[in-house]
């Protein structure tokens, strides 16, 4: 799932004011910021919060890195009992260790020559290269066969012959295998299902539809699987604690709140997790990554695979078109222009279920999201710049600032675990010196961020009405809802207050103890609060729980970008036209049409014959068809971009079984 997202406030609100877009980066493939094929984007925030079971587990938490077998977590409710194969670390070594993973990569990339290919593995959750990977003291699985076999031989699963192992019981050693259809996927897993078969494991795959695997009730967000494959969306910071820590574990009593979905709880890696998102200091951000990913490689609990490289391309006739690793390419889609015409067609291979960024994170819904909403924000080069915001709030230009305060028994603060609690005895806390501490008594020097939130004068609602205090209002109270559907409120839960001091201006002060790294970023979206919806009442008088029934927020929300959508014919198309009252001037090219074709080489056909003007990373991907692509490229046929994506294809183990 790429996705992702996040007052998060969902983290909703992040970059697009008009059509919130949540942080829930995570799922079905692709580029940064445009996973392919079927990616629900993870623009996972800060730590998660914590107000579901936490998991406790029996190993102990400063175990070292040696890749020993570890007692597992439990847990008193569903999920609660133990897989009885995957729940043993030997095993989960043994199917990394019975992994070709450059054999995978050469089944997808076969264009690619030995050296990029290789280059594309990955050893941690972390991409090679970026500032948080970590090098020193983690477990590596290079493809070992006779190793692997030895783990499972060790793990009580013999070989007896038949080409399937099984244990004492008689109990065969098969597992399921749960991905999307799209035919990347199909390709590297039939490879990995033969490499299992070689090692004694029988893979059983199941090729879901994306709306299935992706969906707010359904597949992997109800781990309803037993190994699972998708991609999370690199991002400029790593984040990753809504993926990892304990308390984000997706359960029935929780609401399936979290990512967690491997139902993972490693104490140490938990709280390093945690600490390495709550701390402004990249040199021990450094530190606690490692000690995270050293955990992470020891346990086994998802197998990184590799780093997606995709493609995206256009017609000749399409001029502006920017693809870029960690941004959606319709991000400055105002400032595109055609040679000739004024209509400009893109073709998706998966179509969105919702526009509502709240509960739908998918590059189909983000990529829309940027015609009609207007962006506080882009993240191009692995970089932030300021869109609509007349600044990113830094402490270093006066738009943040980290005071140190007094706080006392019965204050409310940030503790270690990520969590909002009232100060007492034995309450762990970072000091203002950077320091945990248990509180004992009486007071404790705390740092506390407010970051002031300042926009562009003049933005207004496709209707003509202005953009108001009440609109930044109405968002801050949906997303920040328990019932509006998002998938955490961690920066909710995290903020003290908030002041909305103008139209234009907001200043969001967080509890003692929260240090965001990309607190810049975490902008409040907007609801058009003045909306009369067709039955009559304000959209602002309409409970959060209900937001997920109302079309005028999922099919046609009332935009503030450069576009307004005309029509969405299911299986079909959305159409949009250019909003006469976008803030920046109506964009050169008048109509926009997003077309659905099922087929990713049916796809390129199209745009090929110029049916379509361009496929982005989300649809072209990386698989055979980008070779031509390529080629037609080469003729001057079309424009064509290869991107080092910093999406990356993993599987995931679930521990526990209903």
């Amino acid at each position: 799932m790429t996705m992702s997202t996040f007052s998060k406030r969902s983290i909703a609100g992040l970059m697009l004011l008009g059509m919130i877009i949540p942080a829930l980066a995570a799922c079905g493939g692709a580029p940064a910021a445009a996973p392919i094929k079927e990616t629900v984007v993870v623009v996972q925030t800060a730590p998660p919060e914590v107000q579901t079971v936490v998991v406790a587990p029996t190993a102990d938490a400063n175990a070292t890195a040696a890749p020993e077998a570890t007692a597992e977590p439990t847990v008193s409710e569903a999920f609660s009992t133990p897989h009885p194969i995957l729940g043993d670390v030997k095993v989960r070594q043994a199917i990394a260790y019975c992994s070709n993973r450059p054999e995978m990569i050469a089944s997808v990339y076969p264009f690619l020559s030995t050296e990029e290919q290789a280059s594309l593995l990955m050893d941690t959750n972390v991409p090679k290269g970026h500032w948080a990977e970590a090098t020193d003291g983690i477990t590596t699985y290079p493809f070992d066969a006779e190793k692997g076999m030895a783990l499972l031989d060790e793990a009580g699963w013999k070989d007896d012959g038949s080409g399937v192992r099984a244990n004492e019981a008689g109990d065969p050693l098969s597992l399921s295998f749960t991905t999307t259809n799209a035919q990347f996927r199909q390709t590297w897993s039939a490879v990995f299902i033969q490499q299992m078969a070689a090692c004694g494991i029988q893979i059983i795959p199941t090729y879901a539809p994306a709306s299935w695997w992706f969906g707010n009730s359904t597949g992997l967000r109800h781990r309803d699987f037993e190994l699972g494959a998708y991609a999370w969306v690199g991002e400029p910071d790593p984040k990753g604690q809504t993926l990892y820590a304990c308390n984000q574990i997706p359960l029935p009593s929780n609401g399936w709140e979290g990512q967690n979905y491997m139902g993972w709880c490693n104490e140490k890696a938990s709280q390093a997790i945690l600490a390495a998102n709550n701390t402004l200091d990249r040199a021990e951000r450094i530190k606690q990554y490692a000690i995270f990913e050293q955990e992470f490689t020891k346990d086994m609990v998802s197998l990184p695979l590799f780093n997606r490289t995709e493609a995206a391309a256009a017609s000749n006739n399409v001029e502006g078109f920017k693809p870029n690793a960690t941004e959606y390419y319709t991000a400055n889609i105002g400032e595109w222009k055609l040679k000739s015409g004024d209509t400009v067609v893109l073709g998706f291979t998966q179509e969105p279920s919702s526009l509502w960024g709240t509960i739908e994170s998918s590059a189909s819904q983000r990529i829309p999201a940027f015609l009609i909403s207007s962006v506080s924000f882009t993240k191009y080069d692995y970089d932030y710049q300021a869109v609509d915001l007349k600044q990113l709030p830094k402490l270093d230009n006066g738009g943040a600032t980290n005071t140190d305060i007094e706080v006392k028994a019965g204050d409310k603060v940030w503790n270690t675990d990520g969590e909002p609690v009232d100060l007492a005895p034995g309450v762990k806390v970072v000091n203002a010196a950077g320091e945990t501490v248990t509180y004992e008594s009486g007071t404790v020097t705390m740092k506390q961020l407010a970051v002031t939130f300042e926009y562009n004068e003049g933005i207004k609602w496709e209707d003509g009405q202005p953009l108001v205090k009440a609109d930044f209002e109405l968002a801050n109270k949906i997303d920040c809802d328990p019932e509006s559907g998002a998938q955490d409120y961690t920066i909710c839960k995290s903020t003290a207050k908030v002041d909305f001091l103008s139209d234009t201006s907001y200043t969001v002060t967080y509890l003692p103890g929260v240090q965001w790294p990309e607190y810049f970023i975490y902008a409040i979206g907007a609801y058009p609060a003045h909306q009369v919806l067709s039955d009559g009442r304000k959209l602002a008088d309409v409970p959060a729980k209900e937001w997920q029934t109302l079309t005028e927020i999922t099919e046609k929300p009332l935009s503030t970008g450069p576009y307004v959508i005309d029509s969405w014919v299911k299986g079909q198309s959305m159409t949009f036209s250019a909003n006469p009252n976008y803030y920046k001037g109506a964009p050169a090219i008048s109509k926009v049409v997003i077309k659905f074709i099922a087929d990713t080489n049916q796809a390129v056909a199209q745009l090929l014959t110029g049916e379509v003007d361009v496929l982005g990373n989300e649809t072209l991907g990386g698989g055979a068809e980008v070779q031509q692509v390529l080629e037609a490229a080469k003729k001057g046929d079309l424009q064509a971009f290869t991107i080092a994506s910093p999406t990356w294809e993993h599987i995931d183990m679930n521990m526990f079984v209903k």
